[in-house]
């Protein structure tokens, strides 16, 4: 799986699908790649999100609705869903709802059919209010309002929930008006708890791990599969769930999110990889450019520059600074030495940086007219990149999280091509 593909899959909660058939067989084939390669799950005794911990989550979004004047939200299935409930599910073209009402007990919308598997992951609550194939799902969405006392206000409604489901509710909510539930999923998510921040650690320790035993196993005339298959094999052994990985090579590493092209490995290749995984829901993301064999001097030239690149934007993140300007001082610094303007290749093609969490890709992000100030508690990619079209390109990435003061990295970037991986560094 490339990083594009499970990023659509991971919105609409593909950890669900764990529990199919083949699960032991994969379990299995796995525990002997692990006794060849050495490596070993290192999760250990990793606690996942608890329920007290999604009740007080729940009772932050609940005082945020109360001063946004919001009755209740509305999420469907996905990373959203799962925070708040533990339900993890998918979308369909039946609705599976989560309804936060502003004062009073969560409750589930599902299929009758569904019930038993939904429950299964359900952690917080029991009112699950189920519809048959012939009924108005929407219905229920009004009922649970009546039972609450709420006859009139705004419905929030996440950015991801989809049309049909917005236009369903609202058709049976006659004095109700529909607006952003963002500012309530934001205000919640955005700011990383001390055990969310453990679990990413964790995750991010895997990629690593993975990434120096992938490293050492390269071998001219790979291909892209080949490689992408060890790291995903070894992303597994460690403990990693969702697993995702991209690997480019030669002039496909031009291309930020990939080619058709089909590349193997020769002397002097680069060998750019984009990978990640998660422990409990939780996410990384790290990027590593290698070359294959002795370097040239202009890869070596980009290398350093993006890796000074990756450097300053690390130090610009400071508390209160805005997120836009740590992606316009690197790509300054950028310009100043012939790349870009701005998005122009050869450069940076890209944003600086991206939120992450229970998801690969989220808000804030580190780009141009973003004036979201940083706040402690805030995780972001650090991923810059040149990529000179018919040649080749270079990205490093590294996550990081918001401190008191200033940024503190998840894993520390490589200190040279002949030392390409990098560091685990201990939550501070």
């Amino acid at each position: 799986m490339d990083k594009r593909t499970f990023l659509k899959a991971s919105g609409i909660g593909v950890t669900a699908l764990s529990a199919l058939s083949f699960g032991h067989l994969a379990a299995a084939n796995t525990n002997k790649s692990s006794a060849k390669s050495g490596l070993t799950n290192i999760v250990g005794d990793i606690k996942p999100i608890t329920v007290e911990e999604r009740r007080k989550r729940i009772a932050k979004a609940q005082l945020i609705m109360q001063k946004q004047n919001i009755a209740a939200i509305v999420i469907e299935p996905g990373a959203s869903m799962d925070y708040f409930a533990g339900i993890q599910w998918w979308r369909s073209e039946r609705l599976t709802a989560l309804i936060i009402p502003r004062e009073g007990e969560i409750a589930v919308v599902t299929p009758f059919f569904e019930e038993p598997s939904v429950r299964e992951t359900l952690a917080v609550g029991d009112d699950v209010r189920v519809w048959q194939e012939h009924e108005n799902p929407f219905a229920l969405v009004k009922q649970i309002l009546d039972d609450r006392k709420i006859k009139q206000g705004k419905i929030g409604f996440e950015s991801t929930v989809r049309y049909f489901v917005l236009k369903g509710v609202m058709k049976v909510l006659g004095n109700f008006h529909h607006t952003s539930a963002e500012p309530v999923v934001l205000g919640c998510r955005l700011i990383k708890s001390a055990h969310e921040l453990q679990l990413m650690h964790k995750a991010n320790e895997i990629t690593l791990k993975a990434y120096e035993h992938v490293w050492q196993q390269l071998e001219k005339g790979m291909d892209q599969q080949q490689v992408k298959s060890l790291m995903s094999e070894a992303q597994q052994q460690l403990g990693g769930a969702g697993v995702w990985n991209m690997a480019l090579f030669n002039e496909a590493s031009a291309y930020p999110h990939g080619t058709r092209q089909t590349q193997i490995i020769k002397d002097g290749s680069i060998v750019l990889m984009d990978c990640g995984c998660n422990v409990h829901g939780y996410q990384s993301d790290i990027s590593r450019t290698f070359v294959y064999g002795e370097p040239s001097v202009k890869q070596k030239q980009v290398w350093n520059l993006v890796r000074q690149g990756q450097m300053l934007a690390f130090e610009t993140a400071t508390v209160g600074t805005p997120a836009g300007k740590i992606d316009d001082t690197v790509r300054s610094m950028y310009e100043s030495k012939g790349y870009g303007p701005d998005y122009k290749l050869p450069g940076l093609s890209h944003r600086l940086g991206h939120g992450i969490g229970m998801e690969g890709h989220e808000k804030i992000n580190f780009v141009r007219n973003e004036t979201t100030p940083l706040t402690k508690g805030m995780c972001m990619s650090n991923e810059p990149g040149i990529y000179i079209p018919g040649e080749f390109g270079v990205r490093l990435e590294d996550c990081l999280y918001i401190g008191e003061e200033k940024a503190h990295w998840f894993t520390s970037p490589p200190e040279s091509l002949d030392k390409p991986i990098g560091k685990l560094v201990p939550l501070v």
